[in-house]
């Protein structure tokens, strides 16, 4: 099993360099492509991802490597990876030279079905891979109002470039219902995260408790493994509702762990949320309520200096906190747009570390499973080679017990 985790290794190493630098192709090379409908298109229910916008024309939402890791599909036309198409197949390669052939993911079931009022269902929950659902209620931000958006981050922008183009817009609880008992039925999916734009702590929650009681109502699940995405409430004592509504774990994303870049560039978290004392104390107190592994955050990594990521990733892990740490990118539309994030081995090295954090903290790969909105990070990657828990290792097993 050795040469297949060198292999998956090399792969990963790949992997970190598109994510961080995304991939160049022609915007136009996926037409044949039976995107919506044997694989699944792209949606821009929250953030744009690619390094520039594509309105009106359809990118897979990723790929897969021949291990059977899984790439977030980032358009940038200046990397050094290519994505090119023969005789209907597709190959990622690096210049003149072939690195693999890529394959995409097939289209969820429920990406073709509506609900009851006849919103589309991909609209409301994207399918993240690994039977995780990213449930998006808003698809934009209230700190926009006031003019307080994070620095980094370009939800209204995406809003406004594809919300009515694609029909993304406020969701609701029976909609969101329908969708997951759809997804979970027909498609596998056994996990969601409830997320959006920033809403006053009071409409959040009675929200997310009206959300609880109609996935529950459809689904037939009293325990649906749904993680509460929710900022930083000023009154602790809510943080139980979320729990008596049913949802198993809870995100509260601190995004930095320097006090005073959190206040600079979160003006909006800072000022409507307390600082970052505050933050902090929800995620401590969070892990009262729902128990050590079953509370997440994030950092937003390659901004502040990585030791002091590692650090706060240290501290909130001996706290119970399981806290990633996704790759800066600087998204268009967001006020750091044309910035950069640092090479992809600062990235690679860091999640490596963070993995190290967590697996000497002993949080389990179905607590890192459970709290995340993405069963496919580098991070989740580590844990999957080095527990041998992705199919080529069954596969490869298989094929030597049939020798």
């Amino acid at each position: 099993m050795s040469n297949i985790k060198e292999r998956l290794y090399r792969e990963l190493e790949v992997k970190a360099i598109a994510c961080i630098d995304g991939v160049s192709f022609d915007p136009h090379i996926f037409r044949h492509l039976d995107l919506g409908g044997r694989y699944q298109e792209e949606v821009h229910s929250l953030f744009e991802m690619d390094h520039e916008s594509h309105v009106g024309v359809q990118f897979p939402a990723g790929f897969y490597s021949p291990s059977g890791l899984f790439y977030p599909l980032k358009w940038d036309r200046r990397s050094r990876y290519s994505i090119i198409a023969d005789q209907g197949a597709f190959y990622l390669s690096s210049g003149q030279e072939i690195i693999f052939r890529i394959r995409f993911p097939d289209r969820p079931k429920y990406y073709g079905m509506k609900t009851s009022d006849g919103t589309k269902m991909n609209t409301i929950a994207l399918y993240n891979q690994e039977g995780k659902l990213h449930v998006v209620y808003s698809n934009s931000c209230a700190f926009n109002e006031k003019g307080r958006d994070c620095k980094f981050c370009n939800i209204n922008a995406t809003h406004n470039t594809y919300g009515e183009e694609e029909g993304i817009g406020w969701t609701y609880p029976r909609q969101i219902g329908e969708t997951v008992a759809a997804a979970y039925r027909l498609d596998g999916a056994r996990h969601l995260s409830l997320t959006g734009g920033y809403v006053p702590e009071r409409r959040e929650v009675e929200y997310y408790l009206d959300v609880a009681d109609s996935i529950r109502e459809h689904t037939g699940l009293d325990d649906f493994n749904g993680t509460a995405v929710i900022g930083a409430p000023n009154d602790l004592d809510i943080i139980d509702k979320y729990k008596e509504a049913g949802f198993r774990t809870i995100a509260t994303n601190i995004e930095f762990w320097d006090k005073d870049i959190f206040k600079a560039l979160c003006p909006g978290k800072y000022l409507e949320s307390g600082g970052l004392e505050q933050w902090v104390k929800t995620l401590e107190h969070e892990v009262q309520v729902f128990g050590r592994g079953k509370v997440r955050s994030n950092i937003v990594a390659g901004i502040e200096p990585k030791d002091t990521t590692l650090e706060g990733i240290e501290f909130l892990a001996s706290k119970g906190v399981v806290c990633f740490a996704t790759s800066w990118n600087p998204n268009p539309g967001s006020a750091l747009e044309g910035h950069r994030t640092p090479e992809p081995a600062w990235h690679l090295d860091l999640y490596k570390k963070i993995a190290a954090i967590f697996r000497k903290s002993g949080f389990t790969y179905d607590e890192i499973y459970d709290t995340s909105s993405s069963g496919v990070s580098i991070i989740h990657d580590i844990y999957r080679i080095e527990e041998e828990l992705l199919p080529i290792f069954r596969e490869e097993s298989a094929a030597v017990e049939v020798v």
